[in-house]
């Protein structure tokens, strides 16, 4: 495809502590015992994109992240892992790592995207428009599960969340507007230059920006050296390029554009910009690069934002946040088992040959045992991932949980709703709902939590 990709892994994301740490950037999240960024590699090499660059913020997490890549994925990828500053932002790092873009296209994708979109799909639109950024959009996911413990999306307990408010056109291949943000939350305000030249306009907010883009190298890199306060792909360079594409200059049949009060309509027939008719004939080359000539001689040029929408029956989500950890590592092993890589038991679930079960002890459909990991007896496992070398005494229940590697769990224990990372000890009859336990965490016997983060205090 002649594409430049570029993995944006992150590093230690603010919202995601207790999960992270210095250990465990976020890139090496597990997601069915499996790194998130193992999800993306291995997504773009059956795409047939080998050869990446990912970029992660902070030294300690680029060695970290490179010596995984190195050991998961010799001959077969070839991945140059830059450090980035932390903090820098999503446009801060291809900032920083401006000098190694040297393709015509650049497709950025997030390191922690779960998807089974194709990425050339995105990278063929891209090029079928000759757009300066194509955005992938899928269905805004469904977060939590419900009452029985069901993570389907037609669940009556889980609603979609707001994610964006997006503008298309008619024909839905391209971007008008968008609001990403806390500007979802404000009114809708639509530059009239841009609902005159396509007459109509449709307003989704049951999309998001799923944070994998195409874009055109040598525009993407002048956004980044003439706009240097940005930040964000996502909440600045994106909403720049869509409000600026017809740059609020468009010339009306070879006259400048009058000034308009906000309330006016424009009503007549000859006022009304035919930009539409170019939409209509957008895939040739001759939209990106159009130019119309002024009184003055000066001329004004738009380009094209375009959309690539994923299927309905795609997989799409961002590991994000805590609740999208716990939701993905549910779906993964659930009705998204096709991603996880795994071979699935008569029974629905995931048990290694090394585990090993106590008397009584059951492990349920859309569960996940890891190597060399203990239970003792009559315990019972419900939607959960639990990793590998887990030492779990007898009478444990665990529900709709995610636990790591090298964690200890007394008898008696109930974890419902939580996520307990490496190396945690619970002693006896702990009760645990809807907590995160950070590593290393030890909980003490008899202990009651409800919504907590439990961690040790940073030195």
């Amino acid at each position: 495809m002649d594409f430049q990709v570029v993995v944006l892994a992150g590093g230690t994301a603010k919202n995601l502590i207790p999960l992270v740490s210095k250990e465990v950037p976020k890139a090496l999240l597990p997601v069915a015992n499996r790194p998130v960024l193992s999800y993306v590699l291995e997504h773009l090499e059956q795409s047939n994109l080998k050869d990446l660059i990912v970029v992660v913020e902070g030294q300690e997490a680029a060695v970290l992240v490179g010596n995984w890549i190195s050991g998961a994925y010799v001959d077969r990828l070839h991945v140059e892992v830059a450090a980035v500053p932390e903090d820098v932002g999503t446009a801060g790092s291809l900032r920083a790592i401006a000098h190694h873009l040297t393709a015509k296209d650049i497709m950025v994708v997030s390191g922690d995207l779960v998807s089974d979109v194709p990425p050339g799909a995105v990278a063929a639109a891209h090029r079928r428009h000759d757009a300066v950024v194509t955005a992938m959009l899928s269905s805004a996911p469904v977060s939590g599960p419900s009452e029985s413990g069901s993570s389907t999306g037609k669940d009556k307990t889980k609603k979609a969340g707001r994610y964006n408010i997006i503008g298309l056109d008619p024909t839905r291949q391209f971007l008008l507007y968008i609001a990403t943000g806390a500007e979802v939350e404000k009114d809708i305000r639509i530059q009239k230059s841009i609902l005159r030249a396509v007459g109509q306009m449709e307003i989704r907010a049951d999309l998001m920006d799923a944070h994998l883009y195409a874009f055109k190298r040598s525009v993407l890199q002048e956004v980044l050296d003439q706009k240097d306060t940005f930040h964000s792909l996502k909440l600045d360079v994106l909403p720049y390029l869509v409000r600026s594409q017809l740059k609020s200059e468009v010339l009306l049949n070879g006259a400048p554009q009058a000034e308009e009060n906000g309330n006016q309509k424009v009503n007549s027939q000859s006022n009304q910009v035919t930009l539409s008719g170019i939409l209509a004939n957008a895939s040739t080359p001759s939209f990106h690069q159009l130019s119309v000539l002024g009184t003055n001689g000066s001329t004004r040029r738009t380009h094209k934002c375009c959309v690539y929408i994923a299927d309905n029956s795609k997989y799409c989500m961002r590991l994000n946040s805590i609740q999208a950890f716990s939701d993905i590592n549910r779906d993964v092993i659930g009705e998204a088992s096709h991603l996880s890589g795994y071979s699935f038991s008569p029974q629905n679930n995931i048990i290694h040959p090394s585990a090993e079960l106590g008397l009584k002890t059951t492990v349920g459909p859309h569960c996940m045992l890891g190597e060399g990991s203990q239970m003792g007896d009559k315990c019972s496992v419900k939607r959960s991932v639990i990793g590998r070398h887990c030492r779990i005494g007898s009478n444990v229940k665990v529900a709709n949980s995610v636990i790591m590697n090298h964690v200890t769990i007394g008898d008696g224990c109930s974890i419902q709703g939580s996520v307990i990372c490496s190396n945690v000890q619970l002693q006896e009859r702990v009760n645990l709902k809807d907590c995160q336990v950070g590593p290393g965490f030890v909980v003490t016997a008899g202990s009651d939590c409800k919504g907590e983060a439990l961690a040790k205090k940073e030195k």
